[in-house]
């Protein structure tokens, strides 16, 4: 992709988003959309925190050709397709099997715990602040499966323990939705190419995403935190998570963004926050 930027979109200013992301996100009105950036506020984060650190994990244990060595969807399928997707699922077990200390964003996020949460990345973080913070009742998961591995069963819900759930309990404050699957509890991995077509093949009509998390979504806006555009499946995903929703949202985006970022964001009212994640972490923190 170009990395040549053609910046369209309005970005907000400190005054303008911090007091409306500050009210809103303490009446339950913004979604925090997680992205594996936000591990960066995790020194020595003990798992890989971008696609091409898992993808160099992945292609250091199999031989995989050096034309898709760098590219994670394409050398994870080439590893299930010649090793067997039981390969692939304990590598990116062995890649994700640690679970770094989370840090003060990640633990805000978990003590407010806001209706929905969004959290696009395969590491236990942010279910490890939850488990620390929240009583055990109160909150759940539901996460991404692969139809290699549970065809025509798209979503599957957790408890705090870990236990398949039937659906949200109504005793649930806050649902986090892992959309690409997760780690814990059951290892659950979308990363394939065969993965991301059977989800991309139906996401237009909404089939994978499950039914409480739309309802979630309705009226309210999304803060996109440590998540980058520059990739199509990013785009996608996040395009159709926040389809219905409301027409107010806000990502931390501290470059000048690509051209196709910069579109994303234009075509779906994302306005950019300037700013360092750090900083932006520490300013919601101290709210």
């Amino acid at each position: 992709m170009s990395a040549v930027d053609t910046p369209s979109t309005a970005t907000a200013t400190q005054v303008d988003w911090l007091a409306a992301v500050r009210q809103s996100l303490q009446e339950g009105k913004v979604v925090p959309y997680l992205g594996p950036g936000l591990l960066d506020l995790v020194p020595d984060a003990p798992v890989p925190a971008t696609p091409e650190a898992l993808v160099a994990l992945l292609t250091a244990k199999a031989t995989v050709p050096h034309k898709i060595r760098n590219r994670l969807t394409q050398a994870a399928q080439y590893i299930e397709n010649f090793k067997h997707r039981k390969s692939l699922v304990k590598q990116m077990d062995e890649a994700f099997n640690k679970v770094p200390k989370p840090s003060a964003l990640h633990e805000w996020i978990a003590k407010l715990a806001p209706p929905l949460v969004v959290e696009s990345w395969y590491d236990d973080t942010l279910v490890s602040a939850f488990s620390q913070h929240r009583a055990a009742s109160d909150w759940g998961q539901v996460q991404g499966l692969s139809q290699s591995e549970h065809f025509g069963t798209w979503t599957a819900f957790y408890d705090a323990q870990g236990q398949l759930a039937e659906s949200c309990s109504p005793a649930w404050k806050s649902l986090v939705y892992r959309p690409i699957g997760g780690h814990a509890p059951a290892s659950n991995y979308l990363v394939s190419d065969s993965d991301y077509v059977e989800v991309l093949t139906e996401i237009d009509i909404q089939t994978p995403i499950p039914t409480e998390v739309q309802s979630l979504r309705q009226g309210r806006s999304f803060l996109f935190l440590g998540c980058r555009f520059n990739d199509q499946l990013t785009r996608s995903f996040a395009r159709q998570i926040i389809k219905r929703s409301s027409n107010r949202h806000w990502a931390v985006l501290p470059h000048e963004p690509t051209r196709m970022e910069a579109r994303f964001l234009e075509e779906n009212q994302v306005s950019r926050i300037d700013l360092p994640l750090a900083e932006v972490a520490a300013l919601l923190c101290s709210a």
